[in-house]
């Protein structure tokens, strides 16, 4: 069995933190950690069986403690920060990039009806740092939702979708309400620590930008630049910038209305137009200077379906991480990315495999590649999905987004707090 050194990071329930003036505001609203290295294959039939059991107990324990969440909800008073004009200082920005389940298929409405996310508050009494003690959901003051699309009425072809202060908002959630709330508590929660002698740390100003569509694959919509073309059995696949996706090997291309990495260009053009100095105060108001602190990516659905894509993979992945920083002029940003949730470490088979085993292959914990030790960190999210398959949305089941979402909130901050 193929090793694999992953990180697996589970969040489930509430934790106590300090009372200090600068993160009382996070009363109740931090979440337990639960982070655990498994460690898999080598070494003979034993090892392997050893691992498996170890595995087992740490998913019932996980179990056990999710069971424990049940926390009163933190009382926080709803703001109208867009009515302040201060300068709230350098604006971290935290680019979130995928397909659809990055897009967000959780359903919010109906406490009665399981896997929504009124229920899961409400019903089940989790996630309680998502509302107040009226039972109203709380506005975050500083971190802000911001959400773009292609399909815009003028020239940037830029549709907005979400702009406010994170709050529960429309009829679907994404794994940025969880990102959002953990890369908050976890922050200030290093703030206190630092500045526990000093004045009270003002709360960081943090935007999750994100901007993607359903139904893209990093083969070919997604494509990043400099990714060339290659031939794959009889086929020729197309590189950056040509059309159409493959045609017959040794044989001239008919190109059609769409080309490599065409997604790519506009996901990343539009992130632009957020942060261009002369918009980037109608998305974070009173803000005129900002830092790319790192990336978000959950996708990998639509390469399932092509063998060539699949085995192309972690090529992609590895350039799609390296030219994202290079094209933000980040070298140093951090780069998180969950699995597809249907897929189990011992059992996955297939193109799903050669997905996860390239997402796995990038995590800094595995030495692979140099430059991402430190700057690179993979969610397994299989124990953290509630069923269901990446292609049904995971039976739009809120508790997902919200436990993927937690996963790569914690373990972006651990990336960004280790520098």
């Amino acid at each position: 069995m193929q090793k694999y050194p992953l990180l697996l990071r589970i969040i489930l329930g509430d934790v106590l933190v300090s009372s200090c003036g600068c993160c009382r505001h996070l009363k109740r609203c931090a979440v337990a950690l639960r982070n655990m290295v498994v460690r898999g294959g080598g070494g003979g039939g034993r090892r392997r069986q050893r691992s498996r059991r170890r595995r087992r107990r740490r998913l019932e324990q996980i179990q056990t403690t999710s069971a424990s969440m049940n926390e009163q909800p933190q009382s926080q008073q709803q703001k109208q920060q867009e009515a302040k004009n201060d300068d709230p200082g350098v604006v971290q920005v935290y680019i979130l990039l995928g397909q659809s389940n990055m897009v967000g298929m959780g359903e919010i409405h109906d406490p009665n009806k399981d896997g929504t996310l009124e229920c899961a508050v409400f019903q089940k009494q989790l996630y309680r740092y998502l509302i107040d003690e009226e039972g109203r959901w709380v506005t975050s003051d500083n971190v802000r939702n911001v959400r773009v699309m292609d399909g815009g009425n003028d020239e940037t072809n830029m549709k907005v979708f979400h702009n406010e202060f994170m709050t529960i908002r429309g009829d679907t959630i994404g794994p940025e309400i969880g990102i959002g709330h953990v890369l908050e508590a976890s922050l200030m929660t290093k703030m206190c620590k630092k500045d526990k002698e000093q004045q009270p740390a003002a709360k960081p100003p943090i935007m999750l930008l994100k901007s993607c569509i359903g139904n893209r694959s990093l083969g070919w919509d997604l494509l990043p630049p400099g990714s060339p073309r290659y031939d794959y059995k009889d086929k020729t696949f197309a590189g950056y910038g040509e059309s159409p996706e493959y045609w017959d090997k040794g044989t001239n291309p008919k190109p059609v209305d769409w080309y490599a990495g065409k997604q790519y260009d506009s996901d990343v053009e539009h992130c632009r137009t957020v942060l261009n100095k002369s918009n980037l105060d109608k998305f974070y108001p009173g803000a005129t200077r900002y830092e790319v602190k790192g990336f978000f990516w959950w996708q990998g659905d639509k390469d399932r379906y092509q063998e060539a894509h699949g085995v192309m993979y972690e090529t992609n992945l590895v350039r799609l991480i390296r030219q994202l920083k290079a094209d933000f002029g980040v070298p140093n940003a951090k780069f998180v990315l969950a699995t597809l949730g249907q897929s189990e470490i011992d059992t996955v088979q297939g193109n799903d495999k050669r997905i996860f085993d390239a997402m796995m292959a990038v995590d800094g914990n595995s030495g692979k590649y140099p430059d991402f030790v430190g700057n690179v960190a993979t969610v397994y999210s299989h124990p953290l999905s509630k069923g269901g398959a990446s292609n049904a949305h995971y039976n739009r089941n809120a508790e997902t987004y919200m436990n993927v979402g937690q996963a790569m909130g914690q373990a972006m901050a651990e990336l960004v707090l280790s520098t």
